[in-house]
C-alpha cells in the first residue's frame, strides 16, 4: 500500500477506536457507581482496620462530574478492549494470508487476557501502596485524599500495566508481517529484560521488591514467549523459501554454511 493508503488506513481505525471508546463509555457511565466504590475501597479499609480519619475529598463544584466522565471513559476502554485491540491487529497485519490471519485471530484472543492480566495485576498491588503510604500519615491527624488525583493514579497504573502486558503481541505481528525478525528480538533481549525490571520498578507504587518481581517476571516471561514463537514463524517461512530454491529472509542459501541455526 502506498503511503496515502496507509495514513487513510490508520484514519479509519483511529475512528473505529474512538466510536468503540464511546461506546463503551456509554456502559462506563452506568457501571459507574459499583466502580468508584471498588475503587474507594483501598482507602476505605485503611479508615476501619486503623481508626484514621480517611476519605476521598472532591474539590470543587465540577470535580465529581468531570472524574465521572474521567472513570467512564477508563472503563470504556476496559470494556472494549476486544474491539481496539482488534483494530491495532488489523492495521499490523493486513497483507497476511488467509493461513497467518487464522494466526492473528489466535494470538487476538490472547492478547485480551494478557491486557486484562495486566489490569488485575496493577489492582492486585494497589491496596499495598495505598497501605503503606497511609503510614507516614502522622496520628491523630485526618487525611483527605484529593479524589480526583486518587483516581486518576489508579486509571494509570492499571492501564500502563495492561498495556505492558500486550507488548509480546505486538512483537509477534511485527514478525508475521516481516518487520522485524526472531534474530533482532534475540539480540536484544538483556535490554529487554531491563526494561521489564525499570518499568516494574517505576509503574509498581510500592518499593517492596517483592512486587516488583511479581511484575517484572511475568513480563519477561511473556517476551521469551513471543519469541520463541517469532523464531518458529521465521523457521517455518526459512523452510519454504529453501524448498523453493530462493534465499532465506535473511539472504543466505542452503548450502550456505553460515546459515542461521535459529534465527
Amino acid at each position: 500500500m502506498p503511503l496515502r493508503e496507509h495514513l487513510r488506513e490508520l484514519r479509519r481505525r483511529i475512528v473505529l477506536v474512538a466510536l468503540g471508546l464511546l461506546v463503551g463509555g456509554v456502559g462506563g457511565w452506568l457501571l459507574y457507581e459499583p466502580v468508584f466504590d471498588i475503587l474507594q475501597q483501598p482507602v476505605l479499609d485503611i479508615a476501619d482496620e486503623r481508626g484514621r480519619q480517611v476519605a476521598l475529598n472532591f474539590q470543587g463544584v465540577a470535580t465529581a462530574f468531570d472524574m465521572q466522565v474521567k472513570v467512564s471513559l477508563f472503563l470504556g476502554v476496559l470494556l472494549t478492549a476486544p474491539w481496539w485491540i482488534y483494530q491495532l491487529w488489523a492495521f499490523i497485519t493486513p497483507g497476511l494470508t488467509s493461513k497467518e490471519r487464522r494466526y492473528a485471530v489466535g494470538f487476538l484472543a490472547v492478547a485480551v487476557p494478557l491486557f486484562l492480566a495486566g489490569a488485575a495485576l496493577a489492582w492486585w498491588a494497589l491496596p499495598n501502596a495505598v497501605h503503606l503510604f497511609a503510614d507516614f500519615v502522622p496520628p491523630e491527624t485526618t487525611n483527605w485524599v484529593d479524589a480526583q488525583l486518587y483516581l486518576s493514579f489508579v486509571m494509570r497504573v492499571v492501564l500502563a500495566f495492561g498495556v505492558g502486558f500486550l507488548l509480546p503481541v505486538v512483537m509477534v505481528a511485527l514478525n508475521l508481517v516481516g518487520l522485524v525478525r526472531a534474530r533482532t528480538w534475540l539480540a536484544g533481549w538483556r535490554w529487554a529484560v531491563l526494561v521489564a525490571f525499570v518499568f516494574a520498578a517505576i509503574a509498581t507504587p510500592t518499593p517492596d521488591a517483592m512486587t516488583m518481581l511479581a511484575v517484572a517476571i511475568p513480563m519477561c516471561l511473556l517476551f521469551f514467549a513471543a519469541l520463541g514463537v517469532c523464531v518458529l514463524h521465521d523457521r517455518r517461512i526459512d523452510r519454504k523459501l529453501v524448498a523453493q530454491g530462493l534465499p532465506r529472509l535473511d539472504g543466505t542459501m542452503a548450502d550456505d554454511d553460515t546459515a542461521p541455526g535459529t534465527a
